[in-house]
């Protein structure tokens, strides 16, 4: 048996716990892991409180790193001892093992990353790309490249909308400015603020935040085509917004290998 974090009704933290669970084991193609980080993330939250579905009890977790203990029928590509990274299609990585479906090696220079890149929209493949990232100082803002092909690491510019109705202060502004994003603030204005900062316009926007600013992005990008967020689920269906969720539709498992070279 092996413990796993789960819950049994929806509501705040406290309906979190720490449960035995069976030891999962992986099927043909899979790894399992003895976990060492796992990932967490907007969505977490409000699958706990009921907002996004889903039956109970429920576990936790799509994103883990850790060390490869048993192979599944297949595995050619791992060996018990690696150091590997992925995503668990079953959502239960926020345990002591997990089954991971799409894994690829940890790179010696990294410690355990579990992440969900994001690609931009195929409609508009022009280059450079100017993106909004709404909740920009995240980790989950700054794991969103382009395509390696068609822009560089950040277009010039890259606009930023922080998690603030204030006007952008330090850390928060030099965390943007170091990855070649330009700071703008959140409330009244944002939208005349972003198109000050890109008068070219904007391709698409990252929602990270869930903090009510699907509608201002859709305005900057042209439609909501052109938007994604993973941590607002109720304003992804009002606006027509794609939801990036957990699940293996949401995630762009391709950049596994990418990111594991």
């Amino acid at each position: 048996m092996m413990k796993a974090v789960r819950y049994s009704q929806f509501g705040g933290p406290e309906v979190l716990e720490i449960v035995d669970l069976p030891d999962p084991h992986p099927g043909p193609g899979q790894v399992r892991i003895a976990v060492r980080a796992a990932g967490v993330n907007p969505s977490d939250w409000k699958k706990r409180k009921g907002l996004m579905g889903g039956e109970l009890p429920q576990t936790m977790g799509h994103e883990a790193a850790g060390v490869v203990d048993e192979l599944g029928e297949g595995v050619a590509d791992a060996a018990v001892g690696d150091r590997v990274f992925g995503f668990s299609a079953e959502g239960a990585a926020q345990a002591e093992l997990a089954v991971l479906s799409w894994y690829a090696p940890i790179p010696p220079r990294l410690t355990s990353p579990a992440l969900q890149p994001c690609r931009p929209p195929s409609r508009r493949p022009r280059a450079p790309w100017t993106r909004s990232a709404s909740g920009a100082a995240a980790r989950c803002s700054s794991a969103a490249p382009p395509e390696t092909s068609a822009a560089p690491r950040f277009s010039s510019p890259w606009c930023a909308a922080r998690a603030s109705s204030a006007p952008p202060v330090p850390p928060t502004t030099a965390t943007c400015a170091r990855w070649g994003a330009e700071p703008v603030a959140y409330g009244a204005g944002l939208v005349g603020r972003v198109r000050a900062v890109a008068p070219g316009g904007v391709d698409a926007a990252l929602d990270v935040a869930g903090s009510g600013v699907l509608p201002e992005l859709i305005k900057l990008t042209g439609g909501p085509e052109h938007v994604v967020t993973i941590a607002d689920f109720g304003g992804a269906q009002e606006h027509g917004v794609t939801f990036s969720s957990g699940d293996v539709a949401g995630r762009a498992v391709h950049a596994l290998a990418e990111i594991g070279g």
